[in-house]
């Protein structure tokens, strides 16, 4: 378990060290602080298995996967980390110094799922760091994977669900744009997952039709090609598929922990 926490930590924090800093030198210095987190938790944890795949997982993940999408390697970073997270979950605790440690001493903590150890709290604060800047650059590979190219018309801040936003605005409109689709996608992710943990079924549907309700005129208007309608349904439904990905996740650790 403490395996898959740490995976998603390293690679959530790696994509939020790329979007927030653009001097190479910072980067490096954001890397690094990263890298250090990971093995000092992995150290307390006494888990020198899962440093070493979180650091590996960090590494390949930002080589193959371009902050802007559309990377050469296509879909399979994505499917390696979903292996990767699930046999953490399956037969990482099996696996020699895999984890225990210090962490195992201490108490549990009392949440709405029950008790939860240490390891639970790193699983869900590493999906919640992944599910921020990760969703968006899975977003946008997708987008790239598929061609799908956001119209002219769609107009700057209002992205689809962590999609690259538009070219800037004049300057003298920039000030009163905000990049929606960055702000948009993990706060849209961050709620379906809630709402998928918590068995809010109803609200999560809501959730989901009142943002169809919301672009709908815009996709009526849509031309020949369908670009609007394309764009905002694969955005959409591989931002909806990662948070409910990773809700499923969690929901199996925490399933588990209660039983």
């Amino acid at each position: 378990m403490i395996l898959t926490g740490l995976v998603l930590v390293a690679i959530g924090a790696a994509d939020l060290v790329r979007a927030f800093t653009r001097v190479r030198a910072r980067g490096a210095i954001g890397f690094a602080v990263v890298a250090l987190a990971v093995i000092a938790v992995g150290v307390v944890a006494a888990a020198p298995v899962a440093i070493v795949v979180a650091l590996v997982s960090a590494g390949v993940w930002v080589a193959l996967m371009p902050h802007a999408g559309g990377g050469r390697a296509g879909a399979w970073p994505m499917l390696g980390l979903l292996v990767i997270c699930f046999a953490g979950i399956l037969v990482g605790g099996r696996l020699p110094g895999s984890g225990g440690g210090a962490l195992a001493t201490f108490p549990l903590i009392a949440s709405p799922f029950g008790p939860l150890s240490v390891a639970d709290m790193i699983l869900l604060a590493g999906t919640v760091v992944f599910l921020l800047e990760s969703g968006n650059v899975i977003v946008r590979s997708a987008l790239a994977l598929e061609r799908v190219v956001q119209p002219p018309e769609a107009g700057a801040g209002r992205d689809v669900a962590g999609a690259p936003p538009m070219p800037p605005p004049p300057p003298a409109a920039r000030a009163s744009v905000l990049k929606g689709g960055r702000l948009i996608g993990p706060l849209e992710r961050l709620l379906v997952f809630a709402l998928t943990l918590t068995g809010a079924y109803t609200l999560l549907a809501a959730v989901i039709a009142a943002k169809g309700i919301v672009r709908f005129p815009e996709i009526s208007r849509d031309g020949e090609n369908g670009d609007r309608a394309e764009y905002f349904l694969v955005g959409s439904m591989v931002s909806w598929v990662t948070a409910l990905a990773a809700a499923l996740l969690v929901w199996w650790v925490l399933g588990s922990v209660g039983g």
